[in-house]
C-alpha cells in the first residue's frame, strides 16, 4: 500500500508541475505587456507570492473553505447513528490514525465527497439525498470510496491542484478583463510602438489567457478522472462487496436533482459529477473535461469482479470492460497476490419506501440538519418547530397543551437555566450523567433536547443508545426509550 501511495504521490507531482510551467509562462507574458520591459520576471514573482499564499491558506484552511463553500454542516452521532458507524469501521478498516470528521450537505442530490491536508485532519461530507437513498451495503460502498481518497492521499493533491487551478483562472480572467477598461486601448499602442516583439508578446500574452485555464482544467480533470478508478479499486478492497458500490452508483445516476452547493473546482472531488451536462455525442470516446469516468463504466467494472476485491481483480474487470490495456494503478499494486474474496450482503433486499415517505424522510433530516426543534406531546402528534422561533413554549394545535421548547444556544442557556442545580449521579465510563434528564416518548420519529449548557441535540429515529453526549462540553445524558 505504501508503495501505492508514493506511485500516486509521484503523478500528483508531474500534474502539479505542469499546472505550474503554465501559470509560470502566462505570468511572465502578462508582465512583459503589462510592465516592459523586464516586466516578465516581475509578474512571475508576483505570481508566485500569490499562489505561496494561497497554498498555505488551502494548506491549513482549504478543507474548512471547501466544506463551507458546500454549505456542510458537522453533524452528531445522534444525527444518522448508521452513517457514523459506517465512517467507524471503514477508518479502522484501511487503518487511518484519526476518525474523519462527518458533515452532511443539506441537498436533495445524492453525493459525497472527501477533504483535508492529511489522514490525520480528514473529513467526509455526505448529502441529505444520498443518506434517504442507500441502504447498509451501499452506504459502506460510497464511504469506503471516500476513505480510499483519504488513504491515497488524493485529498491534499486534489486541493492543491485546485488551487493551481483557481490562480491560473483568475490571472486569465484579471487580464483578459484588463483589457476592456480605460487605458487598454493605450497600452496596446504602445506595445505596437514597442516593435514587432512587442506586439508578439502581446499577441501571445493574449493566446495564453485564453488556452491557459483550458489546459489547467484538463490536467484537473485528468488527474481526478484516474483517481476515481483507483480509489473504486481501493475502496472494495476495504468492503470486499463490489456489488454495495456499484449499485449506489447506479441509484445515484438514476437521479437527476442538480446539485447547487458544487462548482468546477469542488466537482471533481464528488464521488459522481454532481454537474448536470447535456447529453453529448456517443460517438466521441473521450471527454477532456469530464470530470469523472463514465459512471455506466464504472459500475460494469465493479460488477465483473466476479473472482474477488482485489486490485488485480479489479484491473481485470476493467481491462474486460474498457479493452483499455493501459495502467490505472501502480505495478506495485498488481504484486497483491492476497485472496480477498467477496463477502455476502449484509442486509436483506429492502422493499422500497413509497415516494411520500421517502419525501417525508428526507425533510425531516433537513430540518434536524438546520437545527429545527422536534416535539412529542403526549397525543402523539410530532411538532416541527423552526430555529427561528423565539418563544419559550409552544401550543400543540390537536390538543391544546403547552410544551416547553428546548434552549437553542449558549445565551439562552445561561438566562433560563439561572442558578438552577444539576444533580449527577456517576455514570457509564466512570462520567456523569443527567440522570433522569430526557425521556423519549417514541422511536418512530425525531426528537430533541437541549443541554443544561444550552446545546440543542437532535436524536434521529434510528438512535437506539443509552445515552447521548453533548458535542459542545462533552456531558453525557441518559435517554429512557419507552414503547
Amino acid at each position: 500500500m505504501w508503495e501505492l501511495i508514493r506511485e500516486n504521490k509521484r503523478k500528483s507531482i508531474i500534474v502539479f508541475m505542469a499546472m505550474g510551467i503554465v501559470l509560470m509562462a502566462l505570468s511572465y507574458l502578462i508582465g512583459a505587456v503589462w510592465f516592459p520591459p523586464g516586466g516578465g520576471f516581475a509578474g512571475v514573482i508576483i505570481a508566485v507570492l500569490l499562489w505561496v499564499i494561497w497554498s498555505l491558506i488551502s494548506y491549513f484552511s482549504g478543507s474548512s473553505i471547501v466544506l463551507l463553500s458546500s454549505h456542510a454542516k458537522r453533524v452528531t452521532p445522534q444525527i444518522h447513528p448508521q452513517l457514523f458507524n459506517v465512517v467507524e469501521e471503514m477508518k479502522i478498516a484501511a487503518g487511518l490514525p484519526v476518525m474523519p470528521e462527518v458533515y452532511i450537505i443539506d441537498e436533495p442530490s445524492p453525493n459525497a465527497f472527501a477533504t483535508g491536508r492529511d489522514p490525520s485532519h480528514s473529513a467526509i461530507a455526505v448529502t441529505a439525498g444520498l443518506l434517504n437513498l442507500l441502504n447498509r451495503d451501499e452506504l459502506e460502498g460510497v464511504i469506503s470510496h471516500e476513505m480510499s481518497h483519504i488513504l491515497n492521499r488524493d485529498i491534499l493533491y486534489m486541493t492543491f491542484c485546485g488551487v493551481m487551478l483557481g490562480s491560473i483562472v483568475m490571472i486569465s480572467e484579471v487580464f483578459l478583463r484588463s483589457l476592456w477598461y480605460t487605458g487598454s486601448s493605450r497600452r496596446y499602442r504602445s506595445s505596437l510602438g514597442g516593435g514587432q516583439g512587442q506586439v508578439i508578446v502581446m499577441v501571445a500574452a493574449i493566446v495564453l489567457a485564453l488556452l491557459a485555464p483550458l489546459l489547467a482544467y484538463i490536467f484537473y480533470f485528468s488527474i481526478s478522472r484516474k483517481r476515481e478508478y483507483l480509489a473504486d479499486a481501493s475502496g472494495v478492497r476495504l468492503t470486499r462487496y463490489p456489488e454495495g458500490l456499484a449499485s449506489a452508483l447506479e441509484k445515484i445516476s438514476r437521479t437527476n436533482i442538480p446539485l447547487p452547493s458544487a462548482n468546477k473546482i469542488t466537482a471533481p472531488m464528488y464521488i459522481a459529477a454532481p454537474i448536470k451536462k447535456n447529453k453529448r455525442s456517443k460517438t466521441v470516446k473521450a471527454h477532456l473535461f469530464d470530470t469523472h469516468p463514465p459512471i455506466e463504466e464504472r459500475i460494469k467494472i465493479l460488477r465483473n469482479m466476479m473472482q474477488g476485491a482485489g486490485y488485480i481483480n479489479y484491473l481485470e474487470a476493467f481491462h474486460s470492460v474498457t479493452g483499455d490495456k493501459g495502467p490505472i494503478m501502480p505495478p506495485s499494486a498488481l504484486h497483491d497476490t492476497n485472496d480477498i474474496s467477496i463477502r455476502k450482503p449484509s442486509v436483506e433486499k429492502e422493499e422500497p419506501s413509497s415516494p411520500k415517505k421517502q419525501a417525508r424522510q428526507l425533510g425531516d433530516l433537513m430540518r434536524a440538519v438546520n437545527n429545527y426543534v422536534f416535539l412529542t406531546c403526549a397525543c402523539g402528534l410530532k411538532i416541527k418547530i423552526p430555529p427561528d422561533f423565539k418563544q419559550s413554549k409552544v401550543t400543540c394545535p390537536r390538543c391544546g397543551r403547552k410544551l416547553d421548547v428546548p434552549i437553542k444556544n449558549i445565551k439562552n442557556a445561561a438566562a433560563v437555566m439561572g442558578a438552577a442545580k444539576i444533580h449527577n449521579d456517576a455514570g457509564i465510563d466512570g462520567q456523569h450523567i443527567e440522570k433522569p434528564f430526557y425521556v423519549r416518548k417514541a422511536r418512530d420519529g425525531w426528537e430533541s433536547l437541549s443541554c443544561p449548557c444550552g446545546n440543542l441535540i437532535q436524536i434521529s429515529p434510528d438512535f437506539s443508545g443509552k445515552y447521548v453526549v453533548c458535542p459542545h462540553c462533552g456531558r453525557k445524558i441518559e435517554v429512557v426509550h419507552l414503547s
